[in-house]
């Protein structure tokens, strides 16, 4: 069987699964090419320098007692197929499993949430303007399934939104935040924009501040949970 293809291991965060201390594994590999990415060196499905998924299980072995969870990243995780077995892998290790995925397989999603304990879904724009984002036509359908199977699973999660000015208006923004309400989102997140790792240099030059109290007020009002990540 195929191992996974790591680009990248995170020891420890405290950011990435909420409440825990966890790793972060990113996986190799994306088929979707949002200019924002702060990890475009994980586009690619095969890469000159990657972690051998038995040197992460070995240092994972090392860590137990330690980390409360281990996430998988990217990249876009459910990429490959190797990722089934490696969540199983890492929950008989006695972790938690955490998730963040964009949905671009959401049947692969849909098989992977019962082994998953959390999941952060981004949900990148209004799904009929999807394409502006990631390039790929058919995109805001697959992201819609996946959430969709989300909601339904009861896996605990959060929908989280990286917002640019080039990408996104406060229009924009607020017509999402309602569609995600009516499809009964809780917890939702807006992330803002950071240059760090982004190699569109003009996306980078371009942003400009989208939030302002009465936007960020009106957005909150729709969620039980509501969280503005700075940058």
């Amino acid at each position: 069987m195929p191992e996974l293809i790591v680009g990248g291991l995170t020891p420890l965060t405290t950011t990435d699964y909420p409440g825990c201390l966890s790793a972060v594994v990113f996986c190799q590999g994306c088929p979707w090419h949002c200019g924002y990415c702060q990890n475009p060196h994980l586009l690619p499905p095969r890469a000159e320098s990657t972690i051998v998924w038995r040197d992460v299980v070995a240092f994972l072995l090392r860590r137990r007692g330690l980390l409360d969870a281990v996430v998988f990243s990217g990249g876009e995780a459910t990429l490959q197929n190797a990722l089934a077995l490696a969540i199983i892998e890492v929950r008989n290790l006695g972790f938690k499993v955490g998730l963040h995925t964009a949905s671009p397989y959401p049947e692969r999603l849909h098989a992977l949430l019962p082994g998953l304990d959390w999941v952060g879904l981004d949900i990148k724009a209004p799904f009929d303007e999807y394409e502006t984002v990631t390039g790929a036509p058919g995109s805001g359908e697959k992201a819609r399934a996946g959430l969709m199977a989300l909601l339904e699973s009861g896996v605990a999660y959060e929908v989280r939104t990286t917002i640019h000015s080039q990408l996104h208006t406060p229009e924009s923004l607020l017509r999402l935040a309602l569609d995600l309400k009516s499809m009964g989102v809780q917890n939702y997140v807006l992330q803002e924009f950071r240059p760090q790792g982004c190699a569109d240099a003009d996306l980078c030059a371009a942003s400009q501040p989208l939030l302002n109290a009465d936007l960020v007020g009106r957005i909150a009002s729709l969620f039980p949970c509501f969280t503005v990540r700075q940058a």
